[in-house]
């Protein structure tokens, strides 16, 4: 995933408002408050799945920010464009910083890359223990198997003065794996190439979900809309600053 078309997936998903998004997770959260004992005056976050960084730009103007996503791809990207941040390249369902963050966040549904419940579980289990007490867990899913449409066939377009895109694809499913695979054909003035890109997310129901949370001990709320019209998941750690 993310190796041949990383170079363009800042300008495929140009569409996104993250400035809007990071917004509205902000009014969601409220004011974040600062882990008690902590010498940096602003709340910390980290955004687990980070891509190129676009989320984690927009964050770091309320926050002192890290990044972790497993693309050396898109952290490549991510670190021209936050040279200062502290980005780091890990599996999400294993990954271990030794600290905690008054916020953790998981965007655009990477979450549905992990394959099972049990993983499901592991994932949200990794990145509640980097929550601080008293902090919040946010986390985007992916479609829900009754939503999910199946056999449907997909087409996004760039057309500027020295890139063409076409990327193109039919969206089936295996039971409750929904499967992507993307043909890119990229052209631009040095050569024309073919791209293919194979996306395979799971579809865990609302009921998955929050029970990955609550196996945490997160005191979980359900924003139904999120920010794309996905929903968006609300954890909260007890405990005080």
């Amino acid at each position: 995933m993310y190796q041949g078309a990383a170079p363009y997936y800042d300008i495929l998903y140009r569409f996104k408002d993250y400035a809007q998004e990071v917004s509205r997770i902000l009014t969601l959260l409220g004011e974040p408050q600062v882990t008690a004992g902590k010498q940096d005056a602003r709340p910390t976050l980290l955004d687990v799945a980070c891509g190129t960084g676009v989320h984690l730009a927009h964050f770091a103007e309320h926050f002192t920010v890290e990044g972790l996503d497993l693309s050396e791809d898109l952290l490549l990207l991510a670190r021209e464009r936050l040279p200062e941040v502290p980005l780091h390249c890990a599996d999400m369902r294993t990954f271990q910083l030794d600290r905690t963050f008054d916020v953790v966040t998981s965007l655009f549904s990477a979450i549905g890359y992990v394959h099972s419940v049990s993983e499901l579980d592991q994932t949200i289990a990794r990145m509640a223990e980097h929550v601080a007490p008293g902090g919040s867990l946010v986390v985007e899913p992916w479609f829900t198997p009754e939503v999910y449409r199946a056999n449907t066939t997909h087409l996004l377009t760039i057309d500027e003065p020295e890139l063409k895109i076409a990327r193109v694809n039919t969206s089936t499913r295996e039971g409750n794996l929904s499967i992507m695979e993307l043909h890119h054909l990229i052209g631009t003035p040095e050569e024309t190439k073919h791209v293919v890109e194979r996306h395979e997310l799971y579809l865990f129901t609302p009921e998955e979900m929050v029970g990955a949370f609550e196996k945490c001990g997160l005191e979980v709320e359900i924003d139904e809309e999120g920010l794309i019209g996905r929903g968006l998941y609300l954890g909260r750690k007890e405990g005080s600053r």
